[in-house]
């Protein structure tokens, strides 16, 4: 399918105008919506009998014994239940996606490595097929660790669906507007917002505009949940309230499609008779979310010295060790820059954190040249990185009043564990194999006097 050329539309809640999307907002809220009047019960969530002749069903996003703060589910009122959406199961091969552990021997990870933005084809690519795995990390039949992804996107999913058992995807948009139709409702989506796709929810992806190209971070472990402030306090950041869930939509079609399943780093598909995207009504507080980007208010030094880059966090995912996150997503975006006789692009360091970026748009403060829009760095955990020499000789010289940052968007994937580099990224994908040279005219500058030898 084309570009542009959609499906029949979901029937949406009737607050939804039909035009574009509507969404609810809030983070971690319960919510409650229906497509059609009277769909929802009240006070309850199992009556004998479901208005509209519809089945309960429960989605799980937690065990049902975790605690009430962190419990996550949402009761589904569908047309059929979901054990008539899947039938016998094949084995397929999606030869590019991979999981954790995958360690390939002819490939080393030791390095710091840089790539280009990934080249359209002429190649036709949906979600599923135009999914190549840059990195892993962990092991998702433990539900530790991640995957690194890029998306390369040319025509849209037709009757054909899909889910993850083992994750949830955080989705990145760089290029190009894609539609997720999930079973909860519908997110249109464009570069400078993210979504997060639950583990377990069904859903198919719609081209709106393209080639779409984009970052996917695959969550093995614990769901993403907004950082502590801190000291910070209840404010800035990325703040609850710009987070957007769907209304309700779902579809009644009578035509064959097919829904794949990633379960335990492997994808199976079913046939089966009609569409999935069947919740007329839902309530509860596991369910799919976009945010915008531009709307995260970012904090700064405003005196002196670079904090940490934790300080841009927009999500977090823990591990189970205090303060050691799974994964955090970082955003670096415009922004002021005053911190008086200090260093202000990100210093030199190494770290017990395995840090992969990826840019968005504009230029990144601390590689001026290399690292452009749709590329992606990869500094591993313990490896020494920082700014190349034209940003550290810049920026020693640089006039320190106030500057702004602007029409920049960089991200950064961070783990606890080291990520793998996958056969395609070594000897596929674009890798920039002069990377590390941009340290290399990094000049000696000690002289054994105070003032050192600056020029």
């Amino acid at each position: 399918m084309a570009s542009g050329e959609l499906p029949q539309e979901m029937r949406r809640a009737p607050n939804d105008d039909g035009a574009r999307p509507s969404y609810m907002p809030g983070f971690g809220n319960d919510f409650e919506t229906e497509a059609l009047p009277g769909a929802l019960p009240q006070g309850m969530n199992s009556p004998q009998k479901c208005a509209y002749g519809l089945y309960g069903e429960q989605l799980s996003g937690t065990a049902f014994t975790a605690p009430s703060h962190q419990n996550e589910r949402t009761w589904c009122y569908r047309i059929r239940p979901s054990v008539k959406h899947t039938g016998r199961f094949a084995r397929i091969d999606l030869p590019y996606w991979k999981s954790a552990p995958h360690v390939m021997p002819d490939v080393t990870s030791l390095g710091q490595y840089r790539w280009d933005p990934m080249p359209h084809s002429d190649t036709l690519l949906d979600w599923l097929t135009g999914m190549r795995t840059m990195t892993t990390a962990g092991d998702v039949n433990t539900q530790t660790g991640m995957a690194s992804h890029i998306y390369l996107v040319t025509e849209s999913m037709v009757d054909a669906y899909f889910y993850s058992a083992d994750s949830e995807l955080l989705v990145v948009p760089q290029e190009g507007r894609l539609r997720f139709c999930t079973e909860l409702g519908v997110i249109d989506l464009e570069p400078q917002e993210i979504a997060i796709l639950p583990r377990g929810l069904v859903y198919r992806v719609e081209l709106l505009e393209g080639p779409a190209r984009g970052f996917v971070c695959e969550n093995y472990g614990q769901k993403f949940q907004l950082p502590g402030r801190g000291p910070i306090g209840a404010n800035c950041m990325a703040n609850r309230r710009d987070f957007k869930t769907p209304v309700a939509a779902f579809e009644d079609r009578e035509t064959p499609s097919t829904v794949t399943v990633k379960w335990c780093g492997q994808f199976h598909r079913s046939e089966i008779g009609h569409s999935p995207l069947d919740v007329v009504a839902w309530h509860g507080n596991y369910a799919p979310v976009k945010y915008d980007l531009r709307s995260y208010c970012p904090i700064g030094a405003v005196l002196f010295d670079h904090p940490d880059p934790s300080i841009f966090t927009v999500l977090t995912a823990p591990s189970g060790v205090e303060g050691t996150a799974n994964i955090d997503f970082v955003l670096f975006r415009d922004r002021w820059s005053v911190a008086e006789n200090t260093f202000r692009p990100p210093w030199y360091h190494k770290n017990v954190m395995s840090e992969l970026m990826g840019n968005i748009r504009g230029q990144y403060d601390a590689k001026p040249q290399g690292f452009v829009p749709g590329g992606m760095s990869l500094h591993n955990m313990m490896l020494p990185h920082g700014p190349d020499n034209e940003a550290f000789e810049k920026a020693t010289h640089a006039d320190l009043g106030p500057s702004k940052l602007e029409d920049t968007m960089s991200f950064m994937f961070e783990t606890r564990f080291p990520q793998h580099l996958t056969e395609f990224a070594a000897k596929e994908a674009p890798l920039q194999e002069d990377y590390i040279g941009c340290w290399d005219s990094l000049e000696k500058h000690f002289d054994g006097t105070p003032e050192g030898k600056w020029d």
